[in-house]
């Protein structure tokens, strides 16, 4: 009769592997694996399993859509503040020093309308280039390789 060669863990180990990946301290699975002395692949097993019980995954987080008024707001509430009350402020609001960058800009600019550059670079691709790239990445030479083994 053959042994079954796979090792079994307890639920508590398996557990605890799961927080110490995904916790708020988390470590890289590659630190666990040395540590605790559990394989990659049983790890990796572990965390998909996680991963799809309910419960596990994290919510996504919403984007929140900020009118016109709330923008403003923000912004000249940010005005003249130092250093530390501008943080405590940006925490508040669930802003980025970037997000509070531009919408001083946006405020400060309501007409500008830019979505990028008019002209295309002088070295972009033209039409017939651009379908001979396609259909070499799409022929069955190269379809299954990476972009860097087609080029």
């Amino acid at each position: 009769m053959e042994l079954d060669r796979r090792q079994t863990y307890r639920a508590a180990l398996k557990a605890r592997g799961v927080q110490r990946v995904m916790g708020p301290r988390a470590v890289s699975a590659n630190q666990l694996t040395a540590t605790v002395g559990v394989s990659q692949e049983t790890l990796s097993r572990w965390l998909r399993h996680a991963r799809s019980v309910a419960g596990m995954t994290p919510p996504k987080q919403r984007t929140p859509t900020w009118s016109g008024a709330e923008k403003l707001r923000v912004v000249f509430a940010a005005e003249g503040l130092d250093d530390a009350a501008l943080g405590a402020l940006l925490r508040h609001e669930g802003l980025h020093w970037g997000a509070l960058i531009e919408k001083r800009w946006r405020a400060a600019h309501p007409q500008d309308a830019r979505e990028g550059p008019r002209a295309s670079p002088a070295h972009a691709l033209t039409d017939v280039e651009r379908t001979a790239v396609l259909a070499l990445a799409n022929s069955p030479t190269s379809r299954d390789g990476s972009p860097h083994q087609i080029v």
